[in-house]
């Protein structure tokens, strides 16, 4: 069996998507001939935790845990925030408005931390690597981002030991929609610019989990570029019937931020509330995860308090059960400059549920091209209130009627095990072609 070294700062306990994404792969590789070997940090500065993925991790996998400096401490200390609670790396995209503490240390982000606040792992990782692969050597490298800094450590062992080299992309890097935000001096942009087209210029080939960021990357690199989304595992899916809510659930899972605000759904259901319409006798929109403030603060303008259940944080098991038993599930695609390239792990799963996807985003993009692709879900623009409105409506009736019917659709293809294996074929590609000396 080929081993193949991911490096990923993102690891259980630490919770969310990128996490999933890897555990998952990790999950189904050894079917395809690969034995995943997991490098990452010993306790991570992580935004979210779930234990219980430490559950879906294969047995006997070797995972190698290196204590890392985290400059997020000097960080959180200069802003007044508690130690406990962890940095979001990617608070700059959700809208918030920034006090001239948060101001200063987001330019020190920008122009010390390059690429990112991760970069003091760099170095011991490289070193400690480099003898680990001497005395156990891999057949490939799997670098996966953010943290960037995952891929300058995998850059100095493809350079060191020419071992194939896949960069995954989960999010951009200089094309993250805040990364104008950072306030960059011409010094500091010039070097984040260049470390990303040299990883994307020397790496074997690149992975990202949409078209549009591929599409986007063709202006940094003339390099292979493949698209891997993310998925649902068919392990996660309930067996025999489901019970659906007594209640006509609208249900979101997820942070909820300034920039996923749903303000088209206030608005409508308000609209609906004002008429009196029968489905609000029954509505529950129930938020799953982490509602900041700003969200609170439009719930109550629109009056719509008594209607809302905050559940908070779940383990992903829970949430799975929320989206299985809802009458619809709501997906939220950020309002920023590159929401085209959006396409969170989420939609797969609320696809795999069978419930109907309501979408808020862009009428154009990844997330809209995989729901028509899949023939589930509908997706309004941020402003379509009378679109909302009239779907809510639409759905109520079928709730009426106790119609809870599944809508699966064209979904096989996103399945783990199956992109798992789109992951298996390209990796003994790039062997193959390191073997043979053949170009790419």
């Amino acid at each position: 069996m080929k081993r193949v070294l991911i490096i990923t700062y993102y690891w259980p306990p630490a919770g969310g998507g990128g996490v999933q994404r890897w555990v998952k792969f990790a999950a189904y590789l050894r079917s395809f001939g690969w034995e995943p070997i997991i490098y990452t940090v010993k306790d991570g500065d992580y935004p979210i935790t779930d234990p219980s993925m430490e559950q879906e991790v294969p047995s006997g996998l070797e995972i190698i845990r290196l204590p890392i400096l985290e400059p997020y401490t000097l960080y959180q200390w200069f802003l007044g925030k508690p130690r406990k609670g962890a940095m979001d790396a990617n608070f700059l995209s959700q809208g918030k408005k920034l006090g001239w503490k948060d101001k200063i240390a987001v330019w020190i982000r920008g122009n010390f931390f390059i690429p990112d606040a991760r970069f003091l792992w760099v170095r011991p990782s490289v070193q400690y690597l480099l003898k680990y692969i001497q005395k156990s050597p891999v057949d490939a490298i799997i670098s996966t981002g953010p943290p960037h800094s995952c891929h300058l450590i995998a850059q100095k062992l493809h350079a060191k030991h020419k071992i194939p080299w896949l960069v995954d992309y989960r999010d951009p890097w200089t094309q993250i929609d805040y990364f104008d935000d950072l306030n960059l001096t011409p010094i500091a942009r010039k070097r984040h610019e260049s470390m990303e087209k040299s990883v994307l210029d020397e790496c074997s080939a690149i992975v990202t989990v949409g078209q549009t960021m591929a599409d986007d990357l063709k202006s940094i690199t003339q390099n292979r570029t493949i698209v891997i989304t993310n998925g649902f595992d068919e392990s996660d899916r309930p067996e025999g019937l489901v019970q659906p809510d007594e209640a006509f659930t609208l249900t979101y899972i997820g942070t909820m931020n300034a920039a996923r605000n749903p303000d088209a759904i206030w608005k409508a259901v308000s609209e609906l509330k004002t008429i009196d319409h029968p489905l609000i006798q029954t509505l529950k929109i129930r938020l799953v995860g982490k509602p900041e403030f700003v969200i609170k603060e439009n719930i109550l303008k629109y009056g719509l308090e008594n209607l809302v259940e905050f559940t908070g944080y779940v383990t992903h098991k829970e949430a799975i059960k929320f989206q299985n038993s809802s009458w619809i599930l709501l997906l939220v695609i950020n309002r920023t400059s590159n929401n085209a390239s959006i396409l969170t792990g989420k939609i797969f799963e609320y696809l795999a549920s069978g419930r109907p996807v309501l979408c808020i985003g862009p009428t154009k993009g990844d997330a809209a091209s995989i729901l028509r692709q899949a023939g589930s879900g509908h997706l309004f623009d941020y402003e379509d209130t009378d679109g909302v409105k009239q779907y809510l409506i639409h759905q109520f009736g079928k709730f009426q009627e106790k119609k809870f019917e599944s809508t699966t659709g064209q979904i096989t293809g996103f399945s783990r095990r199956n992109l798992t294996e789109k992951l298996a074929a390209l990796l003994d590609e790039l062997c193959d072609i390191s073997k043979n000396g053949i170009g790419r």
